[in-house]
């Protein structure tokens, strides 16, 4: 089973065993015809011209879904779709307890081509990744990203795809902008039941080098056709983006640094804010406004600290807001904990990454933020740091992890439509924890790596390194 992510060039092909030599002839004879001389198409074998053709039988809810979705996550190059049957079915139960906002690209982490060559596709990959979100009772969230080889400049036909970071990154030609808003119309035709689509990924290709900034003109544009394509299949579909990268500099730097939106964590880069103020001003429309971004600056420094570092979601979150005039915010990606040079996230020890991710997401909800997707970081093997589950390749896999204990419990206690009360917290113990509250709930967040003594919400009790605790009103 291919599964499609930076690194990954395998293609499987989806031919039905064939036994006995006639059936043999027969797969060969297929083969010439689908690439006689001269054919520009490609390959065919794998591929059907019904893209569009509804997929099972999925649940469409009635009238227009609503433009916040809540806290989930995102799935990548390798889920919980496959695997040991046993795991799989824990995973699958496990997410159901608390169904939550599931992200799927189109096309890779985790999804093959859509469209290999014009008008033939091929969503076998995507149909499980939806059957499974489908399974666990979670609201389908497409990424309309990446784009296939030939709207891009690449090789079509099936079994061409080059699935190098280079080329996934690379943004369809202007001159193909009309025929991924096509396809993004045949994925919404083919899963009714999903609602909401997101236009893009963090500007993929969309860098103008000449000048030094992001090709905002070109990405608007897309966007744009993207939008009204999916109107036109249904005008309750709900779109947005830019999901633009928030990046940000250290305090000290002064060229790219923003001189409006800035604190202790640095300043913003005002070449994102460029170019999300052009897509604001020049959209056909959105239904809610999409961005992703890090705590840390682009040099991955934790400014002051890796806790009040997390205070940049809060002020990007209310800058985005305020931009918009309150549409509706997701952030499609959120990251706390600075990558080595492979993006690998596992210096810390698991209660200090579930802190830390607890006063991310507290940040942002404090901003105005009602959905956040947890880029989910599987793997096959039995070590995961930040994994939400043990993998599923494993025979006892498919059980929770600690973060996903975190992710589930905030989904569950801070849903859309919550209002944030403020809550008391000794004086003396404000520089220690982080917590956010509703009529029903508390979190509380351990920042130090000791023990501590807190009075939270005229409660006194003790507190374990970097320990995240819930409390009862």
């Amino acid at each position: 089973m291919g599964r499609h992510g930076w690194n990954s060039g395998a293609r499987r092909w989806r031919l039905t065993a064939l036994l006995g030599v006639g059936a043999a002839a027969l797969a060969l004879v297929l083969t010439l015809i689908s690439t006689l001389p001269g054919e520009s198409r490609g390959s065919t074998i794998g591929t059907t011209p019904d893209g569009d053709k509804v997929h099972g039988t999925p649940a469409v809810p009635s009238g227009r879904a609503e433009p916040e979705v809540g806290w989930g996550f995102t799935h990548t190059q390798y889920s919980a779709d496959h695997g040991d049957p046993a795991a799989v079915e824990r995973a699958e139960k496990l997410l159901s307890r608390q169904p939550m906002p599931q992200i799927q690209h189109l096309m890779g982490w985790g999804a093959g081509n859509p469209e290999p060559t014009k008008g033939r596709y091929d969503f076998d990959e995507m149909d499980e990744r939806l059957d499974f979100i489908r399974a666990t009772g979670g609201t389908p969230v497409v990424t309309l990203c990446c784009a296939p080889d030939w709207m891009k400049g690449g090789k079509p036909g099936a079994g061409n795809t080059d699935w190098s970071k280079q080329a996934l990154e690379t943004a369809p030609d202007r001159a193909h902008y009309k025929d991924f808003a096509k396809l993004a119309a045949t994925v919404a035709k083919r899963y009714p039941d999903v609602r909401h689509f997101i236009v893009w990924n963090e500007f993929k290709g969309f860098w103008n080098n000449s000048q030094g900034r992001w090709d905002y003109e070109g990405y608007t544009e897309l966007y744009n056709l993207v939008y009204k394509e999916l109107k036109k299949v249904d005008k309750d579909i709900l779109v947005g983006g830019p999901y633009l990268v928030m990046d940000s500099v250290d305090p000290r730097q002064k060229e790219y640094a923003s001189t409006a939106l800035k604190g202790d964590w640095g300043a913003a880069d005002q070449r994102a804010l460029d170019a999300f103020d052009y897509w604001n001003k020049n959209k056909v429309g959105a239904d809610f406004v999409v961005v992703d971004g890090s705590s840390y600056t682009v040099d991955d420094e934790l400014v002051p600290d890796e806790f009040k570092a997390t205070d940049k979601l809060t002020a990007v979150s209310r800058w985005v807001r305020q931009q918009t005039g309150d549409l509706p915010l997701w952030w499609a990606e959120y990251y706390v904990e600075p990558g080595d040079d492979d993006d690998e996230r596992d210096g810390w020890s698991e209660p200090h990454r579930v802190a830390v991710h607890a006063s991310g997401l507290i940040a942002m909800a404090r901003g105005g933020a009602t959905s956040a997707f947890y880029w989910n970081p599987q793997k096959k093997s039995a070590t995961c740091p930040g994994c939400l589950w043990r993998s599923t390749q494993l025979s006892d896999g498919g059980t929770a992890l600690p973060m996903l204990g975190l992710l589930s419990r905030f989904a569950k206690e801070f849903p859309p439509g919550t209002t944030y009360e403020k809550v008391s917290v000794a004086a003396d113990d404000v520089p220690n924890v982080r917590v956010l509250a509703d009529d029903k709930a508390v979190l509380v967040v351990n920042t130090q790596d000791r023990q501590i003594s807190v009075k939270v919400d005229g409660k006194r009790f003790d507190m374990g390194a970097y320990e995240v605790k819930w409390l009862r009103r």
